[in-house]
């Protein structure tokens, strides 16, 4: 015969519950992160006859709705205005915590020129006070469960519509869509 093995249920109940948890960290489907544009600030106006450039900066409130840090590589979004690439801004590498959010600082220099190119609707929408621009960009990092890391891209395309004149954001839209990239 062979030997008695002495049952615990300490044991049991702690094994159960790092395999339930394990299976609920490798199945929990990922979520999208959210992006809103809290406001833009203007920081330089140069004149450079007969256009004019402007600095930015771009505040974005991100929501990681996942329950992973997720880690990212720095990027660049293009700024659209009526079709036209009108500027950009500076994502710089970094990393969010599980289910939090944080704001983003984005530098962003608009090309006067470009706006220049459209400058009889630019008018009318000054006139109106309100300016429609489209951004997007592509984030690549990744979420680290358990000792693997998963590979993602997010790509976000956002219809912000502000106020030419007080750089108020008006109105927004925004998409963002999630890729799960397989090793």
């Amino acid at each position: 015969m062979g030997k008695k093995v002495k049952w615990s249920w300490s044991s049991a109940v702690v094994g159960a519950a790092s395999a339930v948890a394990a299976t609920a960290l490798l199945s929990a489907k990922p979520k999208d992160p959210t992006f809103h544009l809290v406001s833009i600030n203007l920081t330089t106006f140069k004149l450079n006859l007969p256009v004019l450039d402007a600095e930015l900066v771009l505040t974005v409130h991100v929501t990681n709705p996942n329950i992973v840090p997720i880690h990212y590589s720095s990027t660049t979004m293009s700024i659209f205005y009526d079709g036209s690439l009108l500027g950009s801004a500076q994502v710089e590498a970094g990393s969010q915590s599980p289910q939090s959010c944080q704001l983003l600082r984005l530098p962003a220099r608009l090309d006067g020129l470009q706006l220049a190119h459209h400058a009889a609707r630019f008018v009318a929408d000054l006139a109106r006070r309100e300016m429609l621009l489209d951004a997007a960009v592509d984030i690549g990092g990744s979420a680290k469960v358990l000792w693997w890391d998963h590979k993602f891209k997010v790509h976000v395309e956002s219809r912000v519509t502000i106020d030419p004149v007080s750089f108020d954001v008006i109105d927004q839209e925004n998409m963002s869509e999630l890729e799960l990239l397989h090793a």
